[in-house]
Parts: structure tokens; sequence; C-alpha cells
């Protein structure tokens, strides 16, 4: 837990040490960071068997729920997004 909080920290210090700078990688790299966690999710969770073994008895309203959840979640970062993108283009 502190390990996240102190990566946390020290994000936070680098992005306000250079938030002055325009750094054009920085989106592409996070983007590529979460699809790497995503897959790296989908081979842990494919290589449990224990999951994979009960996959049928979560039902559909466990898998729709999820689905819900995660396309809530993208639709709302991508709303973020474009308004900060907007933010700082009016800037």
């Amino acid at each position: 837990m502190f390990v996240v909080l102190a990566f946390m920290v020290v994000g936070i210090f680098f992005g306000y040490v250079f938030r002055s700078k325009t750094i054009k990688f920085i989106h592409r790299f996070i983007i590529t960071l979460i699809w790497l966690l995503l897959f790296l999710l989908g081979m842990e969770v494919g290589t449990n068997d224990n999951v994979i073994k009960q996959f049928g008895q979560l039902g559909f309203e466990a898998f729709l729920l999820a689905s819900a959840a995660t396309l809530g979640s993208v639709i709302a970062a991508w709303v973020l997004w474009l308004t900060v993108k907007n933010k700082l283009q009016t800037k």
C-alpha cells in the first residue's frame, strides 16, 4: 500500500515540476500501459483454473454488470480526456 502511495506522490511531484513543459509522448505511453495492464489481467484470469471452471456459474448478470461498468469507465475517461484536452487547447 505504501509503495502505491509513494508512486502517486512521486508522480504528483514530477507533474508539478514539469507542469509548464509539454510532454508529447505521455498520452501514447499511458494508453500503451493501460492496454498492457488489461492484457496481463486477462492472462491472469485465463490462467486461474478456479475462475475458468466457475465461469458458467458467474451468470449473465455478472457479465452484464462487469461489461457495463467497464464501458461506463471507458466513456467517462474519454469524456474527461476530451474535456481536459479542450481546456488545454484554449489556453
